[in-house]
């Protein structure tokens, strides 16, 4: 008998595992976002940026998955691993330097000599676009704990 395509989606463990990893992480950020600023930010459930970091939690839950699953040798493990390292060094180095970037140029759109409209100055650049190394890391052990628990649910 064949599986549907939701049973084939809801059986794969590397899968939910990368999901529940990102989501956990989104919920966390968005706590800690409240707890931090006193205010309740809708962006904070999907948007990029902050702590911990939800896709170094997607790929590590990824990876870890993969290697419980199929074993560090295998070459699911190998693309995993790969994927991972470049995303997380993307988070550190890129995306954190792009939000340094939007911050500057929204400060300097701020100024008087500019004569901006309203419309024009709502158009801020997005700042929480990256990740300091400490928020890698939490989104790190967050999606290979995540991993973990659950394999022991499979």
């Amino acid at each position: 008998m064949r599986m549907s395509f939701w049973e084939q989606v809801f059986s794969n463990e590397i899968l939910i595992s990368a999901i529940i990893g990102w989501s956990v992480a989104q919920l966390l950020k968005t706590i800690i976002d409240f707890a931090l600023n006193k205010s309740f930010s809708m962006e904070r459930l999907v948007g990029s940026g902050g702590m911990p970091s939800s896709h170094s939690a997607t790929v590590c839950a990824l990876v870890t998955s993969a290697g419980i699953r199929f074993g560090v040798g295998s070459p699911i493990f190998a693309v995993s691993f790969v994927l991972a390292s470049v995303v997380m060094y993307d988070a550190i180095g890129v995306r954190q330097e792009t939000g340094k970037q939007a911050k500057l140029l929204n400060l300097i759109m701020e100024q008087d000599f500019f004569h901006l409209d309203n419309e024009q100055f709502q158009q801020r650049l997005k700042e929480f676009v990256g990740h300091t190394p400490l928020q890698v890391f939490a989104g790190a052990v967050l999606g290979i704990l995540i991993s973990f628990i659950v394999h022991m649910a499979y």
